[in-house]
């Protein structure tokens, strides 16, 4: 739940940057068809550098990545890809379709349109480009939007090329040198608007979030689905320094990541100020720099036997001063120490032991002793131990020592990623001004105000007047059509509708109130593809399969039990179930039970409509076994009373 404390309302600002994808034919800069590709044709592999900007200097984020030493394996399908995003070829011109879609939104954010757009690179060496750069395109400026009635700054907009998608980042033992892409992704129009800073409530925070998304659904020129649209949220307090959030997919999430992250930063805030209390010379408290690997090798601990491989070493160093300073928690949760372990496991080591939490993980009291006796540590001192490939540690010993000085004034400047709970994760550094620079291989585009004037005519509706049609279109009340509109499947449900005899409402709540709440128990609806999809509403619309079944058939789904829907439909049974099967089955259970009838009657059907579902749940729609029921209940206590039906 989110809660708006004193210090998130008074001195918070967020900027939010939201990247939409297009819903164009081909992707931004070649004749590639947008299609998600199962099935490779193609793999080769990258190692990427950073390059200077055109002033020659190096982006400290790109520097950062290439420290990580990587090796980028690219997966190609010659479905959706070509030459050009294996950086074989020359991009092509401006995708024309793609570049009107977003002069048509800028337009609709009252925005000044630049009248000649150029292509930039923008250094990304991250493995999500094959070039080690990103091509962006800046289009509108100074525009604005009114939310709640509360006037929002557009900053930019501007047309880019998403990037490529990574196929293994959930696999536990990968590091970033052995990243995989496939390449399906690279190179699909995508949309970034750019709003300025905003000194308000994560609640307000995220209804301006829905409200640019609602504009941009209203063009029904952008894509739906998990993915396709992603807001990176710069948040800072007090004017400090800028910590940016990349990648937040649900709007649910936007307002938990503005909480943590104020609470993050404050909590930060509050380490550096007792750091200052206890007057630490900021210059000279990292001492005694000492390989500790033999030592550890005697340790019965299982993780530093992990850790301790044939070129594994484990390295120790002084904190003078900081005893306790690593476990201090402002909030549950923010600790210097947690945030030191996310900078190294980054870099694919697993993380820091410090002296302010052992002995633990099997390292010993003892273990403890020796190594604060060979680091000739006081008792107002601390120190950190850190486990991992020799060829690493130099580079992640640098990295440390920098971030822990930063710790004295607080929040560093950094790139983060978040989890689903809105929890943020360290990335890496604030990419700087550095990292753009002229694309050379693409002449400039000019725009008159012909053109401008001939799309303006496109421009989407407003929010309120798009449900309006909804609702009347449809024959739905408001409220579903907020919902569909709002959800990954309003183009689903158009083609659902427009080809059943299903009723609007039902489809709706399906679509929205189910999937949301298997989401919530943790499902991921992601597997539920809209063909799938559809192919259920099918088998309803043709009588296969019964209303009730629907939650029942997308569980199994969500739950790999089976693959698809004529699967479960077998394993329920739909296809043979017959109405005289039905008939003996409620007959049964009413002479099962004579003796509960005969004691409460008509008040029995509730504990009979129960035993009756515990056999047909998911083979009948419940609404015709209750009047099926009903009806042989009545016949029942009728003959059972000696009256005439």
């Amino acid at each position: 739940m989110v809660k708006n404390e004193p210090f998130v309302k008074n001195k918070l600002k967020v900027g939010l940057e939201i990247h939409q994808q297009l819903d164009s034919k081909n992707k931004l800069f070649c004749k590639c068809k947008i299609i998600d590709s199962t099935e490779n044709d193609l793999t080769f592999t990258r190692n990427l550098r950073p390059t200077q900007s055109e002033l020659g200097s190096y982006d400290q984020a790109a520097l950062f990545e290439s420290k990580k030493i990587k090796t980028v394996k690219y997966q190609s399908s010659k479905n959706s890809n070509c030459l050009i995003e294996s950086d074989e070829e020359p991009p092509q011109m401006v995708n024309k379709e793609a570049l009107e879609i977003v002069l048509t939104i800028s337009l609709a954010l009252h925005c000044t349109i630049e009248d000649e757009l150029h292509v930039m690179r923008k250094i990304v060496i991250d493995g999500s480009n094959t070039t080690g750069f990103q091509r962006t395109i800046l289009v509108g400026r100074n525009g604005f939007l009114d939310v709640d009635g509360v006037r929002v700054g557009i900053q930019s907009i501007c047309l880019e090329e998403d990037a490529a998608r990574i196929i293994n980042e959930d696999d536990e033992d990968v590091e970033d040198r052995n990243k995989i892409f496939s390449l399906d992704r690279l190179g699909i129009p995508l949309i970034e608007i750019a709003l300025e800073p905003i000194s308000n409530s994560p609640i307000f925070v995220a209804n301006v979030a829905q409200t640019v998304g609602r504009l941009l659904r209203s063009t029904k020129k952008v894509t739906r689905g998990l993915g396709s649209i992603r807001q990176d949220v710069n948040i800072s307090l007090d004017d400090g320094p800028v910590v940016e959030v990349k990648g937040v997919q649900q709007l649910s999430q936007l307002a938990l990541v503005i909480e943590y992250e104020s609470k993050r930063q404050d909590g930060l805030k509050q380490i550096a100020k007792e750091l200052k209390k206890r007057t630490i010379d900021d210059s000279k408290f990292i001492d005694g720099i000492t390989d500790v690997t033999d030592l550890l090798k005697r340790s019965s601990s299982k993780v530093v036997k992990t850790i301790l491989t044939d070129d594994s070493r484990f390295m120790a160093f002084v904190l003078r001063g900081f005893k306790g300073i690593l476990s201090f928690e402002p909030y549950p949760g923010i600790r210097l120490g947690k945030e030191l372990g996310e900078l190294v496991r980054s870099y694919g080591i697993g993380g820091i032991f410090h002296s302010d939490e052992l002995p633990n993980y099997g390292i010993s009291s003892e273990d403890v002793k020796s190594i604060s006796s060979i680091l000739k540590m006081d008792k107002n001192d601390a120190f950190i131990l850190i486990g991992g490939s020799a060829m690493l540690l130099n580079t992640v010993l640098i990295e440390l020592f920098d971030r822990i000085k930063k710790s004295f004034s607080g929040v560093a400047p950094e790139t983060r990623s978040v989890r689903l709970d809105g929890i943020t994760v360290f990335s890496r550094p604030r990419p700087g001004s550095s990292r753009m620079y002229p694309e050379t291989d693409i002449p400039y585009i000019s725009i008159d105000n012909i053109k401008l004037k001939e799309l303006s005519k496109n421009i989407p509706k407003p929010w309120n007047v798009v449900i309006e049609q909804i609702s009347k279109k449809y024959g739905i009340n408001k409220t579903l059509a907020e919902n569909i509109f709002d959800s990954h499947y309003f183009s689903l449900f158009e083609k659902i509708v427009s080809q059943t005899s299903l009723s609007p409402s039902f489809v709706v709540s399906k679509l929205t109130e189910d999937l949301v709440s298997l989401e919530r128990q943790g499902y991921d609806s992601s597997i539920l593809t809209d063909e799938l999809l559809f192919t259920l509403f099918m088998h309803l619309n043709n009588s296969r399969i019964s209303k009730e079944s629907i939650p029942i058939i997308l569980e199994k789904i969500l739950k790999r039990e089976v693959n698809d829907v004529d699967e479960v439909i077998k394993s329920l049974g739909t296809e043979s179930i017959t109405e005289e099967f039905v008939d003996e089955t409620i007959s049964k259970i009413i002479t099962e039970n004579k003796m509960i009838i005969s004691q409460k009657g008509f008040d029995a059907i509730g504990l009979l409509m129960g035993r009756c579902m515990a056999i047909l749940r998911g083979k009948i729609d419940g609404e015709k076994v209750n009047k099926l029921l009903l009806t042989k209940l009545t016949e029942h206590i009728q003959t059972a009373n000696g009256k005439n039906i």
